[in-house]
């Protein structure tokens, strides 16, 4: 697959316009439900209606979707509301039944993304089927894996599917935060970079896992000109069988998208240009400032050498750490920002040590000693 061949079939929102919306419950889990949130959506305003059908879990004995009797509910919302519906899907006789219900956009879940087996069965059973000309959205593996989650989309793309989009929903990761999936934003920027026309919807129900978190990760994500969102939404949130804690009920859904701020990035001024040579100026500077610390480290790496002392001391940089980053957080940056970049710095200045302690110095007869 060629990705340039890739870039000029996919196509993007033009920057300006409406970003996508897609929106819906977590699960379908009554018709009732179902048509009652979807019709409260559609009097909205929003064109697109999402619903799990069959929901993976972690463990046996949770609710698991109602599976193909789902389908028809989602047929009538469809012919009730006049919106589009989309579904997930994680193998063949999910397609085939989503394909016979008229289902308009499969999406590709987290924990199938993550199983090559698993994609290449929906893409085969897409082209067996003589439907490659349906949408697919592929959400991103559940770990921080890129090329994972592009050959996923390599995948659909090698059967025959070219109405392709990706879904950003971040990443687990052990233990408790706050954020129930990290956001990890530099991959799907570099997704973004690598196949600049490829539609990128972002999930805020799933990364935030808190209904409060939706609308500031929403304008997060507008903010990065991501092309739309797929957001979590019930008529009786509280009362849902999955996800209760991350879906909001349509009418605080109509809040949200109201509150937030599309930016047009055509309107450049000569104040913003100003500033950003103020930013290009200083950047030189920080490289000029890395080198010359770069220069003491090697001075470091060589007084080391001639006393025998060992490259990493534990204690000087912990200590570091603490001040510098204690230091970042008054100045309004973040803790995990300032430790990513003293790691780099300290990594990069352990290397340059190493460097110096390896290098053979000739004696006085010129042999490398």
């Amino acid at each position: 697959m060629s990705f340039e061949e890739l870039r000029s079939v996919v196509e993007v929102p033009e920057a300006g316009d409406a970003p996508l919306i897609m929106a819906g419950p977590c699960s379908a889990e009554t018709e009732e439900q179902t048509l009652a949130t979807a019709r409260q959506l559609a009097a909205g305003g929003l064109k697109v209606f999402r619903a799990g059908i069959w929901k993976p879990r972690t463990k046996p004995g949770g609710f698991e979707g109602v599976g193909k009797e789902g389908l028809a509910w989602l047929k009538r919302v469809k012919e009730e509301t006049g919106m589009l519906v989309a579904t997930e899907v994680a193998m063949r006789s999910h397609v085939e039944q989503a394909l016979e219900a008229g289902i308009d956009i499969l999406w590709v879940g987290a924990r199938t993304t993550a199983n090559p087996f698993a994609v290449q069965e929906v893409a085969d059973t897409l082209k067996d089927m003589g439907a490659t000309d349906i949408a697919v959205l592929v959400k991103n593996p559940v770990n921080p894996d890129l090329e994972l989650w592009i050959g996923a989309l390599e995948r659909l793309y090698n059967v025959g599917v070219r109405r392709l989009g990706a879904i950003h929903r971040g990443f687990s990761y052990y233990g408790s935060g706050f954020y129930r999936n990290l956001p990890q934003w530099h991959i799907p920027i570099e997704l973004h970079r690598r196949i600049p026309q490829l539609p990128i919807l972002i999930d805020p129900s799933h990364m935030g896992g808190k209904r409060e978190l939706i609308g500031p990760i929403s304008q997060q994500a507008l903010d990065m000109k991501f092309s739309g969102l797929m957001i979590e939404s019930h008529c009786s949130p509280d009362e849902a069988c999955s996800d209760r804690s991350q879906q909001v009920s349509p009418e605080a859904l109509r809040i949200i998208l109201s509150s937030l701020v599309v930016r047009n990035e055509h309107r450049d001024t000569e104040n913003l240009q100003n500033l950003r040579q103020q930013i290009d100026s200083i950047d030189t500077e920080l490289l000029e400032l890395y080198g010359k610390r770069m220069e003491i480290s090697r001075e470091i790496g060589k007084y080391k050498k001639e006393h025998s002392m060992p490259v990493v001391q534990e204690s000087r940089y912990d200590d570091l750490i603490k001040s510098r980053v204690a230091a970042a957080v008054r100045m309004g940056m973040s803790a995990d920002f300032m430790k990513t970049v003293l790691q780099a710095i300290h990594e990069e200045s352990v290397r340059q040590q190493i460097e110096i302690l390896n290098r053979q110095e000739p004696d006085m007869d010129g042999h490398l000693v």
